[in-house]
């Protein structure tokens, strides 16, 4: 991949991201390379949709995330609108989303321009709601607590040759990498929602809230609320309730092709919409969203093949039974060094060691 243009998106309250930014710039410099900073809102700033950054931007085709997961969210929700690469460089703690050390940011620009980089693609989501949503005046502060300002009202993504009020709702400009939200506002009142897949009422939920999360996305806040584990290379949609009062607490797992929908009841309490952890809206009961795969992924770069099972493992900091630690490791596992048999031609294995 050649690099024309780079975009920055710093956590500018962590030393190591700062100057990890600074080698980014020096290196384009070098390389005479434009580099922007983009999602800053310091002294003030409001923050802009995706489209304006993009624009005042200039159109980088490679965005450079130097933070933890978050960081990488900001920069995601800027490479969507653009169809730009993401690199996430890695000054976080527990993330799952950036790989590369902070040290290593020089390298791994000069491996990308020389196309020694792979590209990894992951499934985002989409939304189309009832009517447009916005944070009520006065509310901003309360939901966004410790975040900083919000991100302004989620703009209608135009639709041409449909009528306005043609029943599915207003298409929405947002994309979710790991999930969308809608969760209680008031601590005494629970949130009611129909939760519908394929257009078909699977059930209604009394809980503090609903996630609809990515493969990507099942190990960040679905993954507290009790939700499973997915391969981040599956295409398929997370329903996992939060403290539902009800029996059946399971998640539930839709295949790509299957969007879901939730309807605020009555009965229910107004309830918060966020995407990727940005508040975006308030619902009141009658209100709906709907959730369906978007047509592009996010394209991640990856400087060596992707090691997600042994990434979990660090992360959650696994251990093994002490009986099998006793017993000593495991015999290898389909990473033999020997040829790939014919019938595991085709499959995600490790190269040989």
């Amino acid at each position: 991949m050649s690099i024309s243009r780079v975009g920055l998106v710093v956590h500018g309250g962590r030393p190591q991201a700062v100057a990890g930014a600074q080698t980014v710039r020096e290196w384009c410099s070098q390389h005479g390379i434009k580099c922007v900073d983009i999602d800053v809102w310091q002294d003030g700033a409001s923050r802009r949709h995706a489209r304006e950054e993009v624009r005042a931007a200039g159109g980088p085709d490679l965005i450079v995330t130097l933070g933890g997961d978050g960081t990488f969210l900001r920069g995601a929700r800027i490479a969507a609108k653009n169809d730009a690469m993401v690199l996430g460089v890695d000054v976080g703690r527990v993330g799952f989303l950036t790989e590369t050390p902070v040290t290593q940011v020089a390298q791994a620009l000069e491996a990308i321009q020389a196309g020694r980089s792979e590209c990894e693609e992951r499934m985002m989501l989409m939304m189309r709601s009832s009517r447009l949503l916005e944070i009520p005046v006065g509310m901003e502060q309360t939901l966004c607590y410790g975040r900083g300002p919000a991100l302004p009202p989620p703009q209608p993504q135009p639709e041409p040759d449909v009528a306005e009020d043609d029943g599915w709702g207003i298409p929405l400009d947002v994309n979710a990498l790991n999930d969308i939200v809608v969760e209680k506002l008031a601590r005494d009142r629970q949130v009611s929602v129909g939760v519908y897949f394929a257009g078909r009422l699977l059930a209604s939920y009394s809980a503090d809230g609903v996630i609809l999360a990515t493969p990507t996305g099942s190990t960040a806040y679905s993954f507290a609320a009790g939700g499973p584990v997915l391969s981040p290379r599956m295409k398929a949609l997370v329903f996992t309730p939060v403290a539902p009062h009800m029996a059946f607490n399971r998640t539930v797992v839709a295949n790509l092709d299957e969007p879901i929908a939730l309807l605020v009841l009555p009965h229910s309490g107004r309830a918060a919409v966020s995407v990727d952890g940005q508040s975006r809206g308030i619902l009141e009961p009658g209100d709906w969203v709907g959730v369906a795969a978007a047509p592009r992924p996010l394209r991640l770069v990856r400087l060596a093949p992707a090691n997600f099972y042994g990434r979990l493992r660090d992360r959650m900091r696994l251990t093994d039974a002490p009986a099998t630690v006793a017993d000593g490791p495991a015999a290898p596992v389909f990473r033999p060094a020997g040829p790939l048999p014919e019938d595991l031609h085709g499959y995600h294995l490790p190269p040989a060691p």
